[in-house]
C-alpha cells in the first residue's frame, strides 16, 4: 500500500537511488554489490565539473565487498563514476582498508575508525554500507536456509530483537526459533516449561 496522496502541490527536486545486490560465487565466496545514483530536476553550475544537466548523476558510486560464509570481507573495491568534485574518486583504493573486518555486531563502529570523516567518502560509507550489510545478511541467510544451517542453532541468532517483528518475546522468534522464545508460554509454540 503505498502512501497518502499529497494533499499540497509538489515539484520533486531530487531522486537518489540505491540498488544492493549478494551473488553467490563459483569459488564459494560471496560479492554484495551496491551502487547509489544522485540525480536532480534541474541543471546547475558546478566549479569542478561545469554545469550538470537535469537527469545527469551528481553522485554514481559503486563498492563491491567479497565475503565468505562467516562474513568477513576478504576484498573491497570503490568506483567513483561521478561526484561533486574532481577529487572525490581519489579515495577509492582506501576502502581496501574494510578487508578483514567481520559483518556483524560493532561493524559500523570499525567502518568508521578506519573509513569515518576526512578518511572516507560520506556517500559510500554511510549510504551504501549499511544496506550492504543488512543485503549480506539476507544473502547468507538464503544460503543457510538451503543447507539447513538456520534451523536448530547453538547460539541466539543475532537478528532476534533487531525490530518489533522479531522481538525476542514475540510470536516470529516464539515460531521460527522457539528455544530462543523469551515471551509468555503460548499454545503451539514448541516451548515446554
Amino acid at each position: 500500500m503505498p502512501l497518502t496522496p499529497p494533499t499540497v502541490a509538489r515539484e520533486k527536486q531530487h531522486t537518489r537511488t540505491v540498488q544492493v545486490e549478494g551473488f553467490r560465487r563459483e569459488d564459494g565466496l560471496y560479492d554484495i554489490e551496491g551502487h547509489l545514483v544522485d540525480t536532480k530536476t534541474y541543471g546547475f553550475s558546478n566549479q569542478d565539473r561545469g554545469r550538470i544537466e537535469a537527469g545527469e548523476p551528481l553522485h554514481g558510486m559503486w563498492l563491491r565487498l567479497t565475503i565468505d560464509r562467516t562474513m568477513l570481507i576478504r576484498s573491497a573495491e570503490a568506483v567513483t563514476d561521478y561526484g561533486p568534485f574532481t577529487i572525490c574518486k581519489d579515495i577509492n583504493p582506501d576502502f581496501a582498508k574494510l578487508e578483514g573486518l567481520h559483518i556483524g555486531p560493532g561493524f559500523r563502529k570499525d567502518v568508521r575508525a578506519r573509513l569515518g570523516g576526512r578518511h572516507g567518502c560520506t556517500h559510500l560509507v554511510e549510504m551504501l554500507l549499511g544496506p550492504m550489510a543488512t543485503t549480506a545478511f539476507q544473502t547468507m541467510y538464503a544460503e543457510r536456509e538451503k543447507t539447513g544451517e538456520n534451523k536448530g542453532l547453538a547460539e541466539r541468532p543475532r537478528i532476534i530483537d533487531t525490530c518489533h517483528a522479531l522481538a525476542a518475546d514475540g510470536p516470529i522468534v516464539a515460531r521460527q526459533w522457539p528455544q530462543w522464545y523469551e515471551g509468555p508460554e503460548e499454545k503451539g509454540t514448541g516451548t515446554d516449561d
